[in-house]
């Protein structure tokens, strides 16, 4: 039941600011489209750009919708409204508050994606999105959606959130094999930059609009991120309730 309340109360802020999540969804990725893939005519691995960046920009926006549903509110709601302490002191159970949070998380981020596929329909490509494609679009939104809910715990103020933007979200939006392959890196950075979570959905989500298998190894990886982070998230409100 916990977890149904909070996803209506996810539901109920969408609902109130649909036009400017949905727009705000769409103006970085599109403009990434039409700059990088319709301004800049080149290819990728002998393929058209596009077909390199499509996918790219689509595991992206699961990261950025999951993560800003998440971090700025949360941050908001336990820093300056203590709807935390309420929900500690509720008969709600902490474990079904948290799922309610990272699947919230991750529905905006699933959210942002389909916006990206419905404006990329017009373009003529041969890309294949299957379920597959959308279980990753979910999965990695879950797991930055659990790293949106460490930050928020540990933030002090509610300029914190944009902090942790900059820091974290805006490199790994132009680092995490999105824009360019990670293969190009240097040694050593390219192992470190590959393990990271968007460039193991990034990497899988094309293999599969390519037409190819994605693997196991980018699984076992989000699943290691969700797990961890998870598991700090539970410490975190757990020891605080036992305060």
């Amino acid at each position: 039941m916990g977890i149904i309340t909070v996803l209506w109360e996810k539901w109920t802020e969408f609902k109130r600011d649909f036009y400017k999540i949905t727009v705000s969804a769409m103006i970085s990725p599109l403009m990434y489209l039409i700059i990088f893939g319709l301004g800049i005519q080149t290819t990728s691995h002998g393929e058209p750009y596009l077909h390199f960046l499509i996918p790219g920009i689509v595991a992206m926006a699961t990261m950025t919708g999951s993560f800003s549903a998440i971090a700025q509110n949360m941050s908001v709601q336990r820093l300056y409204e203590k709807a935390l302490d309420q929900v500690m002191v509720s008969p709600t159970p902490l474990w079904q508050f948290i799922t309610g949070q990272i699947l919230g998380g991750s529905l905006r981020g699933m959210y942002a994606a389909g916006i990206i596929l419905l404006l990329t329909r017009a373009i003529r490509t041969d890309l294949i999105f299957n379920g597959w494609s959308f279980l990753i679009m979910f999965l990695n939104g879950t797991v930055f959606s659990t790293i949106a809910l460490v930050l928020s715990f540990l933030a002090k103020s509610y300029t914190d959130a944009p902090r942790y933007t900059s820091y974290i979200i805006m490199p790994m939006s132009f680092l995490c094999n999105t824009f360019f392959s990670t293969d190009q890196m240097p040694g050593g950075f390219r192992q470190v930059v590959s393990c990271l979570p968007l460039s193991q959905a990034s990497g899988m989500i094309r293999a599969i609009s390519n037409g190819e298998s994605p693997g196991v190894f980018g699984f076992v990886i989000l699943l290691i991120y969700l797990a961890v982070f998870t598991a700090l998230s539970v410490l975190f409100i757990y020891r605080k309730k036992n305060l």
